[in-house]
């Protein structure tokens, strides 16, 4: 884990300098830098090098002007609009630059920007760690180097250091799921995801982990989830992680529930063959979840949780479920399948049954669900559907502070029209184009139980084709859910 601390910049020994620098040039902080080196940032600023927009930087070589060898100015956009996704982009973009570097990065702070301290502190940090991430951990070599110390250049300052080593935890966690939804799927299965889920609760104090098998799953009477694991010779899981830390209310028991379909082919109804590589980032939801439920117990946070992930690869085969099957979950329900490439929502009915059934109040499910939704929306909202107006609310408001952002979509009785069935309590999806996020938020509020309950589809930002342009700079996963969480968790201790 990357090392944080606040000091003095004289004190931290920094390979590099970092500096916030908005429009129009000239805060606090770059005055003094400004003073120290001769007026370099002011003739930067004139000739057109150096902007202040956000995301750029310049990075300056020095000789001994400062107390470190090099400097990066940050832009961050227009000095009004500054805000902690300016910040986290900015901490980014440092990153990249330094990228050959690594070693000691000092973050320098700007008290003219509209950001308290602490809040600049921390979204530098969080945007450094995830700025910084490589996803190339299967190549023989990978020359990308992440800073191994961020130091707050600052007087000692215990809110301060409160903020920077929390925004550390919740940013290397997301980097953990991203881990997780890169894996290739020839190392990342069902039974291996479950063996990961155990590491992590051997890792931290009150996390347990219980890994069900095909045996307890059929005596729980999950017919839904087994049938979309059927096709595959790795068999599904049903991964449970529970949180009971000391100090925490007895009236919540926070529930999470996963997608973790490690790979999705669609089974027999298959998907096209272009972009199928992907489909091993169709565990982004369960990676979310289990790095999620991770952060609250590395945090600290007093809020019992719960959560289930939904493990299964969904391929044809010989044994795998048909269009046109009807499948029993574990409420009693019977779904008619009507397209094997809509199992997502199927084996989430059975989790999000689960959770209910071991008393979770609150339910939050995280799935990358739905094209549609990332046509909606793109990579960087996901599509929330909740049955509570006050838990949709705070879920909307623990996305705007962490930065997984969640926008509200309507769930409605009238959509529930589109799953019915003639021959059995419902179909898995339907054969006209419209509204799906919406129909398959139905499907899941039939297994939601009673209690606040919310479906965040986050196709979209779950797993990236192509650089995002802000603090997710690089293919793959992203890590969506973690930070969500671990905001929630806050709000609810």
């Amino acid at each position: 884990m990357t090392k944080v601390e606040i000091a003095l910049p004289g004190q931290a020994g920094a390979d590099a300098l970092a500096l916030p620098v908005a429009q129009p040039l000239g805060g606090d902080g770059s005055k003094i830098l400004d003073g120290k080196l001769g007026g370099r940032l002011s003739r930067l600023g004139e000739s057109g090098e150096l902007r202040g927009d956000r995301g750029e930087t310049v990075l300056l070589h020095l000789n001994g002007e400062l107390e470190a060898p090099r400097l990066v100015a940050a832009g961050v956009g227009k000095r009004e609009n500054v805000d902690p996704d300016a910040l986290r982009t900015a901490g980014a973009a440092a990153a990249q630059a330094l990228s050959r570097v690594g070693g000691t990065l000092v973050w320098l702070l700007d008290e003219s920007l509209p950001v308290p301290l602490p809040e600049q502190a921390a979204a530098l940090v969080e945007g450094t760690i995830l700025g910084s991430y490589s996803p190339g951990h299967w190549k023989s070599k990978d020359d990308a180097r992440a800073p191994e110390r961020i130091v707050i250049g600052h007087a000692d300052d215990p809110e301060l250091q409160a903020a920077v080593e929390r925004a550390a935890v919740v940013a290397e966690r997301a980097n953990r799921a991203r881990d997780l939804s890169n894996m290739p799927p020839n190392e990342l299965t069902p039974h291996t995801l479950g063996e990961k889920a155990q590491e992590l609760a051997a890792e931290l104090e009150h996390l347990t982990c219980a890994v069900l098998a095909t045996k307890e799953l059929d005596d729980l009477g999950m017919g839904a989830l087994t049938a979309v694991g059927r096709g595959s010779r790795n068999e599904p899981r049903l991964i449970v992680l529970r949180y009971d830390p000391p100090g925490a209310r007895d009236d919540i028991l926070l529930g999470l529930v996963g997608k973790s379909i490690t790979f999705d082919a669609g089974g027999i109804s298959i998907k096209p063959s272009g972009g199928m590589q992907d489909m091993k980032g169709d565990m982004s939801g369960g990676a979310g979840t289990l790095h999620g439920i991770g952060a609250l117990a590395a945090l600290g946070t007093p809020v019992r949780a719960i959560a289930a992930l939904a493990a299964a690869e969904n391929l044809p085969g010989g044994d795998a479920f048909r269009p046109g099957d009807i499948l029993r979950a574990a409420n009693g329900k019977t779904i008619e399948v009507i397209n094997t490439d809509a199992e997502g929502r199927l084996v989430l009915a059975d989790a999000l049954w689960y959770v209910r059934r071991e008393g979770a109040t609150h339910v939050l499910d995280l799935a990358t669900l739905t094209g549609a939704m990332e046509l909606a929306l793109g990579d960087l909202y996901a599509g929330g559907f909740a049955n509570d107006k006050d838990w949709e609310d705070r879920i909307v408001e623990a996305g705007r502070r962490s930065g997984d952002l969640v926008w509200p979509f309507p769930l409605h009785p009238r959509y529930r029209r589109y799953i019915d069935s003639a021959f059995a309590d419902m179909k898995n999806g339907s054969t006209l184009r419209q509204g799906s996020p919406a129909l398959a938020a139905e499907f899941l509020h039939e297994f939601a139980g009673d209690g606040p309950w919310m479906h965040v589809d986050m196709a979209g930002p779950a797993f990236l084709e192509r650089s995002r342009g802000d603090y997710l700079r690089v293919p793959g996963g992203t890590g969506y859910g973690v930070r969500l969480i671990a905001e929630l968790g806050r709000m609810l201790a």
